[in-house]
This record gives C-alpha cells, sequence and structure tokens, in this order.
C-alpha cells in the first residue's frame, strides 16, 4: 500500500506541479487504486504513471474548489474510452452530483460504465471485510472533508511447526486456517484456527486531508495513522494568509501530526509562490522543527504506508 501523489500544487497548476490529486494504491490487496481528488490536468499525469484508470475503483472529492475537482468529467469520460467497465463510486461533500449532473448534460457525456454519486458530510461512509472509509468535515472557505482509510486486523502467522507436530502437510487446510476459519481433519478432529495462529497483524491506516485551518477533526481522523496528507500550502512567515484562505503552513501540519501521534506526514498542496528547492527546503524544515517524520511530497512519486 502506498500513497502516489499526481499533482502536489495549490490554486492553479506550475511548470513543476499540477494542481491537486492523489492515488493510494492498494494492488496487492485489491488490484486496485483509489483516486482522492482530481485537479484540472490529473488525467494527464495518470498517462505519466503507471496507473490504469479502469482499476480505479473509487473517487473521493474534499471539496468542490476547482484545483480539487476540475480534472473529474474528463478523467471519468476517458475511463470509459480506455476500457473501464467495472462501477465506479465517486464520494464528495453536498453540491457534487449537481455539479456532475450538469457537466454531463450539458457536454452530452455518457459512461459506459456504472457510475455512483455519494454526497458526504461525515461517519463511516464505506466498509467491508478489508477496509473501513469514515469522513469528517474540515474547517475550510467552502465545506470540505477529510478522509481516514483504515485496513482491518488481518489473522496472524501460521505456527507451521505445530501443524507439522501435528502431521498436518502444506494444503488448502493451511489456506483456511490462515483466513481464521475453522477446520474438521479426515480423522474427524475439529481444529481451531485461533490455536494455530499468531496475534493478529493491525491493519494499516492513512488520513488523507483537503484544504483546512487547523482544526480537531484533523486530529481525530489522523490518530495514530501510518501516514497523514496534509496540506502545507504556506510558510510560517505567511500564517494569517493561511487562515484568512481556510489554509494551514507547514508547521501548522507538523503540529497536528504531533497531537494526532502520526507515524509518518506528508505535506502536500503547495502555493505556487514556492519556486526554487531552497524554498522547498525551508519549509521542510519549519516542519521538521516540530515533527521529524515529515517529507515533502513529490509529483509522481509514492510514500509507503508502512506497517507498524
Amino acid at each position: 500500500m502506498d500513497v502516489y501523489f499526481l499533482g502536489t500544487g495549490a490554486g492553479m497548476p506550475t511548470t513543476k506541479r499540477n494542481v491537486s490529486s492523489i492515488a493510494l494504491r492498494l494492488y496487492e490487496e485489491r488490484g486496485t487504486f483509489w483516486m482522492f481528488d482530481c485537479g484540472e490536468g490529473t488525467q494527464h499525469q495518470v498517462l505519466r504513471s503507471s496507473l490504469k484508470l479502469s482499476k480505479c475503483e473509487f473517487i473521493f472529492i474534499t471539496h468542490l474548489h476547482g484545483d480539487h475537482l476540475f480534472g473529474l468529467p474528463g478523467l471519468l469520460s476517458s475511463r470509459g474510452h480506455q476500457g473501464g467497465t467495472k462501477p465506479l463510486t465517486v464520494f464528495g461533500p453536498p453540491g457534487l452530483g449537481d455539479y456532475m449532473k450538469i457537466v454531463f448534460e450539458v457536454s452530452h457525456t455518457q459512461v459506459p460504465y456504472p457510475l455512483v454519486i455519494k454526497e458526504v458530510d461525515g461517519g463511516v461512509i464505506w466498509s467491508d471485510d478489508t477496509f473501513s472509509v469514515t469522513a469528517l468535515p474540515l474547517d475550510h472557505r467552502v465545506p470540505c472533508i477529510g478522509y481516514r482509510i483504515q485496513e482491518k486486523d488481518r489473522p496472524g502467522r501460521l505456527k507451521f511447526e505445530l501443524l507439522k507436530e501435528k502431521g498436518i502437510p502444506p494444503g488448502p487446510v493451511y489456506g483456511q486456517l490462515k483466513q481464521g476459519k475453522d477446520v474438521q481433519l479426515p480423522d474427524g478432529e475439529f481444529l481451531f484456527a485461533a490455536s494455530v495462529l499468531g496475534e493478529s497483524i493491525p491493519g494499516r491506516s492513512v488520513a488523507i486531508l483537503g484544504d483546512t485551518r487547523p482544526c480537531d477533526h484533523a486530529v481525530r481522523l489522523a490518530r495514530h495513522v501510518n501516514l497523514l496528507v496534509h496540506e502545507a500550502t504556506f510558510m510560517e512567515d505567511r500564517v494569517e494568509h493561511a487562515h484568512e484562505f481556510g489554509h494551514s503552513t507547514a508547521k501548522q501540519a507538523a503540529r497536528i501530526a504531533d497531537r494526532a501521534g502520526v507515524k509518518k506526514l506528508a505535506l502536500t498542496h503547495f502555493s505556487s509562490r514556492y519556486k526554487d528547492e531552497e524554498q522547498m527546503d525551508q519549509l521542510l524544515s519549519e516542519a521538521r522543527e516540530v515533527f521529524a517524520e515529515t517529507y515533502l511530497a513529490e509529483e509522481l512519486e509514492a510514500i509507503a504506508v508502512d506497517a507498524e
């Protein structure tokens, strides 16, 4: 599992950064990826990556500002042209359904796959046997949502030596036990999975937040996650400007990470005023004064969601 950055800029694209979009790659776990925000030009970034739109399972929109949204209609249309036939659900704040309806009606766009638009404002918005997604409102100039993706705990490792002692050879039985299923052996004995499995393996977690001032909901979503992705639009000398426009500084993002007890912090959504490497180094340095495990998101590069 990793977070792959398709766009790390704020407001408008530059020659070095596209506007906001992130892919959570789950190929080993599900064979798919999930997308968070879809600013203008995102599908061009996808073409420069190893991602295939047919593998996109869900899209989560944080808010309806253009630098997080304007790429969505074109990307959904292209997914159909590129062989996407499996269902796709787009989650986002109220108003997303009206936006998509108007754009598709005016442009006469149709997609050859089931497309569902779900407007959400908070709580557990999706769950299955492997993952759950929780949303909470953040503090921006317009309604904005942050998302927490939680992998459910997995069964522990099989105690192979114990199984060998019982005379059970490798085979389908191992697979059933690994899934936590009790099995009946040929001699009639029941073998309980709990007796041959180690401690459960904690699921990994990641919080991906939209544009926001520092707020308590950001801390709640990020509590003890393996990776927090937080905007860092400005450096600390523009903290008042950040507050006025509903954003955070790099140092404020680091304080959220510290309060939440996260393992790793990735900063993104950088103002176009920061054009050179020296400025970005300073932005990173300000954050690391508060939270050492801070990293800058880079275009078309990934940051791993490491297990504990």
